[in-house]
């Protein structure tokens, strides 16, 4: 008999972004419209759930464009790809499809427009993640008119020498934590105090109210749920930002790996999900804790997003 009772607290908001939700359904509607297969460069969105089920309709995620069949429909991922990536496509005869998220297409451009005035772009963001790359790629390598270089922490800031006279600015990865960029933005000002700076933030709004959300329930909360994959960045940093604040937080999107012992002594758990985990991966995630405790459910007020990106012609 279950005794115990657990409080959940549901943060919001949680879940897919619109950036998210558009590029999923591209896939979909590319399926539709040209049937299977159609081939996705990388993951179109980083959570395994949401890639198996496209799989079943037909969707091929693939690295290397030159293994794609020439003629046939390449989906670019929401991370964004590089003008080589894109020039390649061209090159083997592929019908592009770009599902790159609006906000990620909205530094690309900044980068373009600092490229033609002669700035050095620093580029703060994570080594190897699919969004770096694209935005770095935007620049193509041995520029003479300028370049880009990453910058991953504030000891990176400190490693940079850059003569005093060059034109200097930074553009972001869209989905870093807000608190960590910041820090990075303050030692960049501060050696470079005529740098130029975007005019609005890099960090995308969704990204921004998930991990608002989860400051706002860390002092009540045991325990933290973030529902996301391992390689989903966003989702990650809503992990870090509990456990910076010594709220232990589990990153999960298998509901089959869910270890009953972590709800030990638990009373109040909170949830949320990444900007690419499916609201479906928390429900079952509240079903696996009811398995062995009594809930209480309530939804934690928060900004309310009503975004919508419109779809390319596909």
């Amino acid at each position: 008999m279950k005794e115990n009772i657990i409080n959940i607290a549901l943060a919001n908001p949680r879940g897919f972004c619109a950036g998210v939700e558009r590029a999923i359904l591209i896939v979909e509607e590319a399926l539709k419209k040209y049937g299977a297969p159609i081939y996705v460069r990388n993951e179109v969105v980083h959570n395994s759930y949401v890639i198996k089920n496209l799989k079943k309709k037909g969707a091929i995620f693939v690295k290397n464009i030159k293994k794609i069949p020439p003629g046939s429909h390449i989906i670019f991922s929401a991370h964004g790809v590089s003008k080589a990536i894109r020039e390649s496509a061209d090159k083997f005869h592929l019908i592009s499809i770009d599902a790159t998220c609006p906000l990620v297409t909205k530094v690309h451009k900044e980068v373009h427009r600092l490229y033609d005035d002669d700035y050095h772009i620093l580029m703060i963001g994570h080594k190897g993640h699919p969004e770096v790359e694209g935005t770095m790629g935007q620049i193509e390598k041995n520029s003479p008119n300028a370049s880009i270089h990453l910058i991953e922490s504030v000891e990176d800031v400190k490693k940079l020498s850059i003569l005093p006279t060059t034109k200097i600015s930074y553009v972001s990865q869209t989905t870093l934590s807000v608190d960590d960029t910041s820090k990075i933005i303050g030692a960049l000002k501060a050696k470079f105090p005529n740098i130029k700076e975007p005019k609005s933030s890099d960090i995308c709004y969704a990204t921004q109210n998930r991990q608002d959300a989860v400051k706002s329930m860390l002092n009540l909360q045991d325990l933290i749920f973030v529902v996301g994959s391992i390689n989903s960045s966003n989702s990650n940093r809503l992990a870090e930002i509990a456990n910076q604040h010594k709220v232990k937080a589990i990153l999960i999107d298998d509901m089959s790996l869910f270890d009953p012992s972590v709800l030990h002594n638990k009373k109040n758990i909170g949830i949320t999900a990444g900007a690419s985990a499916p609201e479906i991966l928390v429900q079952q995630l509240i079903s696996e804790i009811r398995k062995y405790s009594n809930v209480h459910i309530s939804e934690i007020n928060g900004i309310e997003e009503n975004i919508i990106f419109k779809l390319p012609v596909i």
